[in-house]
């Protein structure tokens, strides 16, 4: 039986080597899918050219997080800051709790007052943060991670922080763009994600 053992290690090692891999490729296209977008909105800030500019930090499944998720029953609807000086009204839908390097952390989950009401949108919830990468490796102002309500399940919620992504007044003027709220600023460098904008 003993002869066994090696063979049962190095398969035991290439199901651990495999995981990693099938996530790159997960989330490589969906960078992919994220710089085809800007060159289907009309509004977008960058052009082709600009979107072969836009860096991101490898992908890295340590940063993919599985939170408790608590709604926020009650929460009433509120006015969220943007960088341009207007507000933008959104209700805190809850809060997601989670364990990343070693710290126990919490982020709140807001909901777009505005989207809600179309349909299309209706399932819409947003995640702006900060992180000690801020104004460095990444865009000063902070970046933001999407989700959809139906993300939730009995009570939990994956964060991929490999998703996050900048908001667009990080490529030029002339946006509203949410301030993450002071909740949900993270004492420790979050190594995902989109990198800043830094065109050569």
């Amino acid at each position: 039986m003993a002869r066994l053992y090696p063979i049962l290690a190095l398969l035991l090692c290439a199901i651990v080597a495999n995981g990693q891999p099938g996530f790159d490729k997960a989330i490589r296209k969906h960078r992919k899918a994220y710089k085809r977008a800007f060159l289907e909105d009309a509004r977008s800030p960058l052009n082709k050219a600009q979107t072969k500019q836009l860096s991101f930090f490898p992908p890295d499944e340590a940063y993919r997080v599985a939170a408790e998720f608590s709604p926020a029953d009650g929460a009433k609807p509120f006015d969220m800051a943007t960088y341009s000086g207007v507000t933008k009204p959104y209700i805190l839908y809850g809060t997601a709790t989670f364990q990343l390097k070693g710290q126990a952390l919490t982020l709140e989950i807001y909901q777009s007052i505005s989207l809600m009401r179309m349909p299309q949108y209706r399932d819409y919830l947003f995640l702006p943060f900060k992180d000690d990468t801020n104004g460095e490796l990444t865009y000063g102002g902070g970046r933001y991670m999407d989700i959809s309500v139906k993300d939730i399940e009995d009570g939990k919620i994956i964060l991929d922080f490999n998703k996050a992504y900048n908001p667009w007044c990080a490529y030029s003027d002339g946006y509203n763009c949410p301030i993450p709220p002071a909740a949900n600023h993270l004492g420790l460098p979050i190594l995902a994600g989109e990198k800043r904008y830094a065109p050569q």
